[in-house]
């Protein structure tokens, strides 16, 4: 479906909405409508694999962190809470999810308006704190029951026998430590997709949150890229600055993902955001944005599902995912995985389409990670 076509769907359905009103009456018209569209949100769920590309569930980041700033222990919300976010994702019927370790986690704290590097790491501390988080991950999460998602086919499989799916990534390269060897030793502890930086430049980039260190994109960054590629790993572009975005879309050579972001100037605008431009690059390479319910410039879900609709309308439908940033958010208008099916049936409602929905949930994103996949060289 093309943006002319996602905009005129909206426009029939407001129409259909007032003609049902003016038949029935606004309650009983209401009410049957939402529990209809719930019901083919269900039905949608069901059928197709939900899959959130970007988020930490339970705050796995937080499980047994020293040395924390005060900023980061408040993030991490106490004890973290693996169970209850896998509850939540069975009610919601999400088929999988990134389960993000955060490679810069130990220095973070409060830096002007927003989150940056408080501090400089110790010798060792970024391998040491990366391998806390991932062997808690491989730890906690199949005594929870989900299974480690290794290749695309693995998440409709794993939904198949009522499991949740689950995609280890690695939000910023820091771990890497600047050695080419750790992406594929990150590879082998069952890691599929690395945001290059986050909060922190680091040695592969620069990012959107701080002045430029290295001008974008470093040459260690671009051999990250290139052995990303070779073992099948999807690159995520989410915080990097623009310079970056656009020596990084000039190595990969496959599509990308911008895991949670928005595109400045669409109702809102946030140094997190990225250009018309970029997104538009993402896209044509055949990429995917995580659209992202964080609360800049919204307020509600519904303004989120508007959201959502604006962006396929501008970049096309099929370049739109899902990317919460789940327990990390900033005043999240998405606060849990059970408010899926209600974000689902508010698509629906609002004339989205159920082919496009399905894609937005999953679909999408499954496309970009089975071409990435298809390119590796064993």
């Amino acid at each position: 479906m093309n943006r002319i076509d996602v905009s005129r769907r909206r426009l029939l359905a407001s129409g259909a909405c007032v003609a049902g009103l003016a038949a029935t009456g606004c309650m009983s018209a209401q009410e049957t409508g939402d529990t209809d569209f719930l019901q083919q949100a269900h039905d949608l769920l069901k059928a197709n694999p939900a899959i959130d590309i970007h988020a930490h569930p339970g705050r796995t980041f937080g499980r047994d962190a020293t040395d924390l700033s005060p900023a980061l222990k408040l993030i991490s919300g106490g004890a973290p809470s693996e169970d209850r976010a896998l509850a939540d994702m069975r009610e919601g019927r999400l088929a999988g999810a990134s389960f993000a370790v955060v490679a810069d986690v130990q220095i973070l704290n409060l830096v002007g308006e927003g989150l940056g590097a408080g501090r400089d790491f110790k010798p060792g501390e970024a391998r040491v704190s990366y391998e806390r988080q991932i062997g808690n991950l491989h730890r906690v999460l199949p005594e929870l029951g989900v299974t480690f998602v290794k290749e695309p086919g693995d998440f409709r499989r794993i939904q198949q026998s009522q499991g949740i799916g689950g995609f280890l990534t690695v939000e910023g390269a820091d771990f890497l430590a600047g050695d080419i060897a750790n992406v594929a030793g990150a590879f082998r502890d069952g890691v599929r997709s690395i945001t290059l930086v986050h909060y922190r430049p680091n040695e592969v980039g620069d990012i959107q949150t701080a002045a430029p260190v290295t001008g974008g994109l470093s040459a260690f960054g671009a051999d990250v890229i290139r052995e990303m590629d070779r073992l099948g790993m999807v690159v995520d572009l989410a915080h990097a600055s623009e310079a970056t975005v656009a020596a990084a879309m000039k190595v990969c050579s496959r599509p990308v993902m911008c895991s949670h972001t928005h595109v400045n100037g669409r109702g809102a605008s946030h140094p997190r955001f990225i250009s018309m431009d970029m997104a538009k690059e993402i896209s044509r390479g055949g990429g995917v944005i995580g659209a992202w319910p964080a609360g800049i410039g919204m307020t509600t879900l519904d303004e989120y599902i508007d959201r959502i609709i604006d962006l396929a309308d501008v970049l096309g439908p099929e370049h739109v995912s899902l990317g919460t940033d789940m327990d990390a958010n900033f005043k999240p208008v998405m606060t849990s995985y059970k408010q899926l099916p209600e974000l689902v049936a508010g698509l629906l409602r609002k004339g989205y389409g159920r082919k496009n929905a399905a894609g937005f949930v999953g679909g999408n994103f499954l496309r970009v990670y089975q071409a990435v996949w298809a390119g590796r060289k064993k």
